[in-house]
């Protein structure tokens, strides 16, 4: 049974990471859209109330692309008459085309800067816009290290290593952390994101939060660390690593479990080396605390949390939407979709792809705002 899941979870997220472009949601289903056949998916789209017809464009994470392709597979089993275009084109342009009025709602790993709000009440006729949490889950640190299969690494060394510092494999703080493991003198390909991406937030975050005297770049959507390579998207970098002797990237577990990457353990001063599995992700997005306002439900996450057994380079990806003055054209189907996204059904289905589940209280409050929008 665990050999099944194992292979169907490569064929879902495999058959995801295949697409390239947009995502079209049609009355038949879409061969691009492949993944998360079954009675799962016929009970879920069972329990989907359809509302608004037409087309529905959004853009953003290239992290939630995986939960898209899911989502949008089961939804189109019930509601013939909607298509949703998503495009991930990574957080920072997503925002961008929401800010533009040219997508319905857009999808962010992070949560949405001052100037933005204030620039979205020139879209959002009588509002503005609010995050609405969805995705949760770990970002992996991938690495193709030949003859090392289990390696674990601190945000220090993780730090140096994106930074430029640490070049070889067989440096000396590496091998501290490796006693039993061979370690090569192969010179160390650190891959990040070119294009401004939550995942990019979000990982800095967790170096500049546990190991700030090592990262001294502020945390941010652009990458800021000395030297390196890059590639466009969570796919492209993951692509990098799977191919490239010697690198190591970041990027959401999916694309790990897609390309059969080995993932690195993080020495968290807990008492043993955290995985990253969705189990653990959820232990440290349970320490998140609500810090938006109102229907805004941005979180604050726990990334120096020292818990046992608590993963803390996690992301919470959100769908950025309009609290009021939504286009007339597209909030019956913008609703009925995120509706759906923010269900139980929605929420459990994540779970074959490597995400994490909303906790409860906050999945509730989501559904709560997302009743609100108008």
């Amino acid at each position: 049974m665990k050999l099944q899941r194992k292979n169907r979870l490569r064929a879902i997220a495999a058959g995801a990471l295949a697409v390239s472009g947009a995502l079209v949601l049609t009355a038949c289903g879409s061969d691009d859209n492949s993944g998360g056949g079954g009675g799962g998916d016929s009970k879920a789209a069972s329990n989907i109330k359809c509302d608004g017809k037409g087309q529905l464009l959004a853009s953003g994470s290239s992290a939630q692309k995986n939960a898209m392709d899911l989502w949008i597979k089961t939804y189109g089993a019930a509601c013939k008459d909607t298509k949703l275009n998503y495009k991930a084109t990574g957080s920072g342009a997503g925002i961008q085309e929401f800010l533009q009025g040219k997508t319905a709602f857009a999808g962010s790993d992070s949560a949405l800067k001052p100037e933005e709000v204030k620039s979205s009440k020139q879209v959002c006729k009588g509002g503005q816009a609010i995050d609405l949490p969805m995705v949760g889950g770990p970002i992996a640190v991938g690495f193709n290290v030949p003859g090392v299969d289990k390696l674990t690494l601190n945000a220090e060394v993780l730090a140096k290593i994106f930074n430029s510092e640490i070049k070889k494999w067989d440096d000396p703080a590496i091998k501290a952390l490796n006693k039993d493991a061979k370690l090569p003198s192969l010179k160390i390909q650190a891959f990040h994101r070119s294009d401004e991406s939550g995942t990019t937030d979000n990982f800095t975050k967790y170096l500049k939060a546990a190991a700030p005297k090592a990262w001294p770049h502020e945390p941010g959507k652009a990458w800021e660390g000395e030297g390196g390579q890059s590639a466009d998207g969570s796919s492209g970098v993951s692509s990098q690593v799977k191919q490239v002797s010697g690198a190591i990237s970041y990027f959401e577990l999916s694309y790990a479990t897609a390309n059969s990457i080995k993932t690195v353990d993080l020495d968290t001063g807990a008492s043993a080396p955290v995985q990253a599995t969705v189990e653990n992700a959820s232990k440290a997005i349970s320490e998140a605390k609500i810090k938006g306002t109102g229907k805004d439900l941005a979180l604050d996450l726990a990334y120096d949390t020292k818990a046992d057994g608590a993963y803390p380079i996690t992301l919470v990806t959100y769908e950025i939407a309009c609290d009021k003055g939504n286009k007339a054209s597209t909030l019956a189907a913008t609703k009925s979709f995120l509706t759906y996204v923010a269900s139980e059904d929605g929420q459990t289905s994540l779970k074959e792809l490597g995400y994490a589940p909303l906790p409860t209280e906050i999945a509730n409050k989501v559904r709560e705002s997302v009743k609100s929008l108008s």
